[in-house]
């Protein structure tokens, strides 16, 4: 009988090292797709929050045959401005999304909202139905995130934020007066001087200036989109800030003060004066810029002023704020997202869209429709294209292109 062998068998260290260098380059090769699909899963979740989002608009509707009011709520006896910041009462300051609370299964946040509150000790002892101005940090709802009105992709979280959203009202393709409240216009005499400061305008200039689905301050119905639900944008998706001097979430504090707050050249032509983004990273303000961090991109879900909850359709896509340098002021705020390329938007009919960055967007230096001097005729299809005319409701543009 032959002798047996006894030398054992196995990977020589050589045969290791190429083992261990093959799994190395299949991982290599396999982290890219595992990000892409984490990516695609966020993306699709934010597009299922739209759809939650566009159902809760149809079924606020339904019970109330209209649309829920973007600069509604309370305003007391001695009639505050309505940038004020007050416990008393919330001066018209309530976007969309407090309206929507009920409809997106937050019936408890509403029912906080809708009923005077016990404050805990504090003061006020009793916070006022409907809430005080939604930049209270100790007023709980206010301060209170709601997964709903959050997309996964955006990482941002925590103060100086209250509750930050991701989703906001299309007022339409002008942002001339957006900051302003249609409730505050039509407590005076027809022809009276509309209340916006360095200005002399009406009544007449809100109605001609909002042409979105959304007026602050005024009540709108799916009646009032006369060019067709499907062809009009209702919602738009926004990044909130992360502190980074992202350029489409912050506000630089160095912006004059003047009529260029209204015009979305602002962030273009350098004859304005204003901060310009840095040439070597578009999408940032430069290393120099101060910004103010109190007032950035989606950090108040509840609060209807245009920095917090509102998209233009004027600059595409990803562009930079056009401001000056506080919320309180108008603002050409396009939509924004962390998706690759462009962004969710909300059609009437409840479609949700992702719209490229580069989306034909007409003439990027055109002056908004208003009535004062020196803007177009009130009434003339939009001036932003494709893009623009997906924001009006009712200008009767005829979109020929696929978007």
């Amino acid at each position: 009988m032959p002798p047996r062998n006894s030398k054992s068998h196995g990977f020589t260290l050589v045969e290791l090292l190429v083992v261990i260098a093959i799994i190395g380059v299949l991982v290599g090769l396999l982290l890219p797709a595992v990000q892409a699909a984490r990516e695609a899963a966020r993306r699709m979740s934010c597009s299922n929050n739209f759809k939650q989002l566009g159902l809760a608009v149809h079924n606020y509707h339904s019970a109330y045959n209209k649309l829920p009011m973007h600069g509604g709520g309370t305003q007391t006896a001695t009639s505050n401005n309505d940038w004020d910041n007050i416990n008393t009462a919330n001066n018209y300051r309530l976007s969309i999304l407090v309206g929507l609370t009920p409809f997106i299964e937050q019936q408890a946040i509403w029912e906080q909202i809708s009923n005077p509150l016990d404050n805990g000790g504090g003061t006020p002892a009793i916070w006022p139905a409907m809430g005080p101005t939604p930049d209270r940090l100790a007023y709980l709802p206010w301060a209170t995130e709601l997964p709903a009105l959050r997309c996964p992709s955006d990482p941002g979280t925590g103060l100086p934020a209250l509750g930050r959203t991701n989703y906001g009202a299309c007022l339409g393709d002008s942002a001339v007066g957006s900051r302003d409240s249609y409730l505050n216009i039509t407590t005076i005499a027809s022809g009276a001087t509309y209340p916006y400061s360095g200005t002399t305008g009406t009544a007449s200039t809100a109605n001609a200036a909002y042409r979105g689905a959304f007026m602050p301050g005024r009540q709108t119905a799916f009646r009032d989109i006369l060019d067709g639900l499907a062809n009009t944008i209702i919602m738009g998706e926004l990044t909130t800030d992360l502190g980074d001097k992202d350029a489409r979430t912050s506000l630089p504090t160095n912006n004059p003060y003047g009529a260029p707050n209204e015009k979305n050249q602002c962030r273009l032509d350098p004859t304005y004066g204003q901060q310009q983004v840095d040439p070597a990273r578009p999408q940032f303000w430069p290393a120099a810029a101060t910004v103010n961090t109190n007032f950035g991109r989606g950090y108040r879900w509840a609060d209807r002023m245009p920095v917090y909850s509102c998209i233009f359709t004027i600059l595409p896509p990803n562009k930079a704020l056009c401001s000056e340098k506080d919320d309180r002021r108008d603002a050409v705020a396009p939509p924004s997202s962390r998706h690759q390329g462009g962004c969710h938007v909300l059609m009437g009919d409840g479609a949700v869209k992702f719209i490229t960055d580069s989306i034909e967007a007409g003439t990027s230096t055109a002056a908004q429709p208003d009535t004062r001097s020196g803007s177009p005729a009130v009434g003339l299809q939009s001036q932003y294209g494709v893009w623009g005319a997906l924001g009006t409701r009712a200008s009767k543009e005829t979109i020929t292109l696929d978007f």
